[in-house]
């Protein structure tokens, strides 16, 4: 064997070695990931720590101490305390809700606001329809107002207020109205520049 084959075979056994290595290096980083490293063991011949003594109790306590309880005020009676002072103590009811406007309390409808204000409707028992048309049985001609903007209808006997899908919509009591709703007395309903109530 020459100089050149010893030194190719050399150089194969170097390249062999290079690659084992590579793949044991691939094969250990991969367990490491896979499994973790390991945990080396606490020796077992290491004696636990003893538990701290417990603390020395004194033979005489101190007697717990005990807060003084205050004496239950006495209460004054009603007809000792002032005028006000009983008025103050009872707080005041909440105010009623108006009652829902139908057929049997509710008779005109009042334009309060808007070009005919001061105009009164008798109710009776068909639907008003409210718009720009000239088919409405109310008719409002202003630019906030569409052609078919509302409609007044009775539901088992209570008025409710409908918005036919308006551009500037209909507003109950200054709430925007998205489905029929009833109508209480005195109550306005805003079309428009337009506000009415139903009054008895």
């Amino acid at each position: 064997m020459n100089v050149s084959e010893l030194t190719l075979l050399v150089l194969r056994l170097g390249f062999l070695l290079v690659l084992w290595l590579f793949i044991f290096g691939i094969v250990y980083a991969l367990r490491s990931d896979l499994f973790g490293q390991r945990v080396r063991k606490l020796e077992t011949d290491a004696a636990p720590a003893p538990a701290p003594a417990p603390a020395a109790f004194p033979t005489n306590p101190a007697p717990a101490y005990v807060a003084p309880v205050a004496p239950a005020m006495a209460r004054t009676p009603a007809a000792d305390l002032p005028t006000e002072a009983i008025a103050s103590s009872h707080t005041p009811s909440a105010p009623s809700a108006p009652s829902r406007a139908n057929t049997q309390n509710s008779t005109r409808l009042v334009i309060t606001s808007g070009p005919k204000a001061g105009t009164e409707f008798p109710l009776g028992s068909d639907s008003i329809t409210i718009g720009r048309s000239s088919d409405s049985s109310l008719v409002i001609r202003d630019d906030y107002t569409s052609t078919h903007h509302a409609r007044l209808m009775l539901w088992n006997g209570e008025w409710m207020i409908q918005d036919l899908d308006s551009t500037n919509g209909t507003f109950l009591n200054g709430v925007r109205v998205a489905v029929p709703t009833p109508v209480p007395l005195n109550t306005p309903v805003k079309i428009g520049a337009t506000s009415f109530e139903l009054r008895r």
